[in-house]
């Protein structure tokens, strides 16, 4: 099977840490003797050709200096910053609408897989017109807020894409929900699988704490709105000095949110308490994960009205045998079961949270129960093997929608006559 994924942002260098889950699926995929590509937009003119010995076709929309309205940050931050982001949606369509069509008519291709619809299913429906491949769209979640909260003009675009599609997956049952109150079709929930199932073999245990260790608590992702990471600082301010704890925040943040939790840390006299390294290497990422006493994801519902869409580092926690606190929105309960798998609470709700992170840290044999749990969980329903199964069914369903959706020549008919 020969298959396209049209994605908005693709590594443009080794060790370029965008959507890693998405190579990891690519490179197994590929093991498994299927020929996969990638129909990505450039960046600032240019970009590689060819990641993990994956072919990469990248497609030109605007001037090279300004080619920059994805993969550095999220599209819909950066197109409320100026008059010029916001005229490039335009001409990224176009651009790629035009470039898909040369592609497909120079190659042929069994599926075209659309990544973030919002415009992409554009180009899946051109390439499906180009080479007749069957289409199939992933929705993430956030581009059916973000046409709900600010382009509600779009809608009919939403109904028109998710109509249009052989197939149409969501990542979590929260999305599924979302796509449901557009249009009433069969959405199955295929989620991201474990970026890395266990820690590497040079990693130590994680060490049995004593009476004195801090309880060290672990956050890992963006520092932006809707990762509510503010609460959680909160959160350890209401516990200290009563128990002792240290935070650990990695991820980039060198935005205004970065800037407002530095202030905040300061001003709540934590500075001791509270560690922002930023983004850090791989290697050190692994070393957190090994060694921290619990992850916390506190996500809240932004001003946008955009939240969580899974969750995927709770995955990965999970699999290092590490417990997991998160709030109750979004996709985050298709992972974590309250008092199970995990700890659950409301969002925006420090005390909540500080009550959670209290009662971990003071009930080892809880902790221990929540990270056995967790790990079995990721293992039985997030597993490469398990993730590869659902995709390999949803493919031969979209090749089977698009037989029936292509007419019948008229010497076919003349045969099935005769």
């Amino acid at each position: 099977m020969r298959i396209l994924h049209v994605v908005t942002a693709f590594p443009r260098f080794p060790n370029d840490i965008i959507a890693p889950w998405l190579v990891e699926l690519l490179k197994r995929f590929q093991a498994a003797g299927h020929e996969v590509e990638v129909f990505a937009p450039a960046y600032r003119g240019g970009g590689n050709r060819e990641v993990h010995g994956l072919p990469l076709h990248r497609f030109r929309y605007f001037p090279a200096r300004w080619e920059d309205l994805t993969h550095d940050q999220g599209t819909p931050d950066r197109v409320r910053r100026s008059l010029r982001y916001k005229i490039m949606p335009l001409f990224y369509a176009l651009g790629g609408m035009l470039a898909i069509w040369r592609l497909c008519r120079r190659r042929s291709y069994d599926i075209v897989h659309v990544h973030w619809p919002v415009p992409h299913a554009l180009f899946g429906w051109v390439a499906r017109k180009a080479c007749g491949a069957a289409m199939v769209t992933l929705w993430y979640g956030v581009e059916l807020r973000w046409v709900k909260s600010r382009l509600p003009w779009l809608k009919a675009f939403l109904r028109w894409a998710v109509r249009t599609s052989d197939q149409v997956v969501a990542i979590s049952s929260a999305t599924a929900g979302e796509i449901a109150e557009l249009v009433h079709r069969p959405v199955p929930v295929i989620p991201y699988a474990v970026g890395f199932a266990t820690a590497p073999a040079d990693i130590p245990p994680r060490p049995g704490r004593v009476a004195d260790d801090p309880f060290v608590v672990l956050f890992v992702g963006n520092l932006i709105e809707r990762k509510g990471v503010r609460y959680l600082v909160d959160a350890v301010h209401r516990l200290s000095p009563r128990i002792p704890m240290r935070l650990l925040i990695l991820g980039k943040g060198e935005g205004a949110e970065g800037s407002r939790l530095r202030e905040q840390v300061k001003s709540l006299g934590l500075e001791d308490r509270v560690e922002m390294p930023g983004r850090v290497p791989e290697p050190e990422l692994h070393r957190a994960f090994a060694r921290a006493n619990v992850l916390v994801l506190p996500s809240i519902v932004d001003a946008r009205g955009d939240t969580e869409g899974l969750g995927v580092v709770l995955l990965e926690a999970m699999s290092y045998h590490l417990p997991v606190i998160a709030s109750n929105v979004g996709g985050i309960t298709d992972i974590v079961a309250d008092g199970e798998t995990g700890l659950l609470v409301p969002p925006a709700d420090p005390v909540a949270l500080a009550a959670a992170l209290e009662r971990l840290a003071t009930d080892a044999p809880l902790a221990e129960r929540l990270a056995d749990a967790g790990r079995r969980y990721v293992q039985e329903h997030f597993s490469w093997p398990a993730i590869l199964e659902e995709w390999e069914a949803c493919y031969a369903a979209a090749l089977e929608a698009a037989r029936r959706r292509r007419p019948v020549s008229s010497g076919a008919d003349a045969a099935v006559s005769g």
